[in-house]
């Protein structure tokens, strides 16, 4: 130790982990002069093997996750693998996309990348969720329904669908449409954009719907058509998050990236770009990602009750 000051530090520290049961590496700063020294909070670090009990997973797995370039670890000077409080948080949610959501390592990198990206610049996707989230209250309160009936007309929770309403989480593509359906409107309601019959739609122009994570909805033509064109960007392993369906036909061309529909869980399709397929919207269907890559599809509905 290379002075009194530090070596009091460095005592307080290794007695909270003696405390806490935690790992803690002590890391000495530069020393300041004795009478401008301050106390300084060390940062508190969690070796492989305790970091993997902490979550439920074996080491190796982690170590595999660093290998696929999920995560990165800090090293301790005899190049042991460290993780930091925030590091345990992006390693629950990776284990959450992985072993829940069954996304895989590419697509959680772009799930992952998409938050850091939304956190740099969070004010437009926060108000469009805001703006999602009083649409849905809106509606139910114009159908004087509670949250209890929503859930049970439904089967969404009500604690989601009261997160949903505060603008606290994201629905999936599934439980938007389940809400239109209920609401007698369609998903190109929770726009929350004024009608706009304009002929010509510029890219700059479209409105723009991100459900989930991962999943980008693209409106390409504007006010009440026959048709409902979208172009979807679709991020690798997102999917629909469950199965729905609704009056009219569709239309599906792949533009880029493959994806696979299940239809009445009856018929599978895998489509690969240049692909398309056309079913009935009343059949039920979901769909997911295969891609690597980021897939796009142009989708259209009509009559415009997606």
């Amino acid at each position: 130790m290379g002075s009194s000051g530090e070596l009091v530090q460095f005592c307080k520290v290794v007695r909270f982990a003696v405390d806490q049961d935690l790992a803690v590496r002590y890391v000495p700063a530069k020393v300041a002069p004795y009478h401008s020294m301050t106390e300084k909070k060390t940062a508190v670090y969690f070796r492989i093997s305790e970091a993997a009990h902490m979550l439920g997973i074996s080491a190796s797995s982690l170590r595999n996750w660093e290998r696929m370039g999920l995560i990165t670890a800090a090293r301790s000077q005899g190049r042991y693998r460290l993780y930091s409080r925030e590091g345990l948080k992006k390693l629950r949610k990776i284990k959450y996309l992985r072993t829940v959501q069954h996304v895989n390592p590419a697509g959680i990198v772009a799930i992952l990348q998409g938050k850091q990206e939304n956190e740099r610049a969070p004010s437009a996707a926060k108000h469009k969720q805001k703006a999602i989230a009083q649409k849905l209250l809106e509606l139910r309160r114009q159908h004087d329904l509670t949250l209890a009936a929503v859930g049970q007309k439904t089967g969404v929770s009500v604690s989601f669908l009261s997160s949903l309403e505060r603008g606290y989480s994201n629905a999936s593509i599934a439980t938007l449409q389940k809400l239109a359906r209920l609401y007698d409107t369609n998903v190109l309601a929770f726009f929350a954009d004024e009608d706009d019959s304009r002929r010509l739609v510029r890219a700059r122009e479209r409105k723009v719907l991100v459900p989930n994570p991962g999943v980008q909805m693209e409106l390409l033509a504007f006010g009440k058509k026959a048709m409902e064109p979208h172009l979807f960007r679709i991020a690798p392993g997102a999917d629909s998050g469950g199965s729905y369906s609704h009056e009219g036909e569709e239309f599906i061309y792949v533009l880029q990236g493959k994806i696979e529909m299940w239809i009445d869980e009856i018929e599978h399709y895998a489509l690969e770009a240049g692909d398309s397929l056309y079913f009935e919207s009343t059949q039920a269907h979901r769909w997911r990602s295969l891609s690597e890559k980021e897939t796009l599809l142009l989708w259209v509905n009509t009559p415009a009750t997606f």
